[in-house]
């Protein structure tokens, strides 16, 4: 399901008495959260940051937000998911959020069979893997290109060439 306010990090702690927060950012990479104006700290987009400042630091990303300037203040925010609006991202051809994929349901390239609904990615570093359910059995699927041949997010659907000895069914 394609949603318009998009989960991408947590706030997870302070920085400094200024009021400045650290930011455990839930995407690629940190410096990807260091390009927007506004984030959000609910999936409607009603409660909206300002952001005077964002650079990586290590593994987080600090932050200043207009309005918070107290370590009391930024204190208030721990724990706050934050979300980016769909409309501030502009993704290259090809790509997608993985939240998009979520839920899509998986097809052979060859059979047009159903072979299960993606209801997982796990990161891996080398590449992702995907997890596909069908009929209470989870599949794992390399997402390399060799296996993946279409994402269709607004379809909610993905197309594979499922390599051999992965699903009970082949040789």
């Amino acid at each position: 399901m394609i949603k318009k306010f998009l989960e991408t990090g947590k706030i997870v702690g302070t920085h400094g008495v200024r009021g400045m927060v650290r930011v455990q950012p839930w995407c690629d990479d940190g410096e990807f959260l260091t390009q927007f104006k506004y984030l959000y700290t609910d999936c409607e987009g009603k409660n909206k940051l300002k952001i005077k400042s964002a650079k990586p630091h290590g593994n987080v990303v600090l932050m200043a937000i207009d309005g918070v300037d107290s370590i009391e203040s930024a204190e208030k925010l721990r724990g706050s998911v934050i979300y980016i609006d769909r409309k501030d991202v502009k993704l290259p051809e090809g790509r997608y959020f993985i939240s998009d994929i979520l839920g899509c349901s998986v097809y052979d390239a060859d059979t047009n069979e159903i072979l299960g609904t993606l209801s997982d990615v796990t990161e891996t570093g080398a590449n992702d893997v995907w997890h596909i359910k069908n009929n209470g059995k989870e599949y794992l699927v390399p997402a390399i290109a060799d296996v993946i041949v279409e994402v269709k997010p607004e379809e909610n659907s993905v197309i594979i060439k499922p390599l051999k000895g992965i699903f009970d069914d082949e040789d």
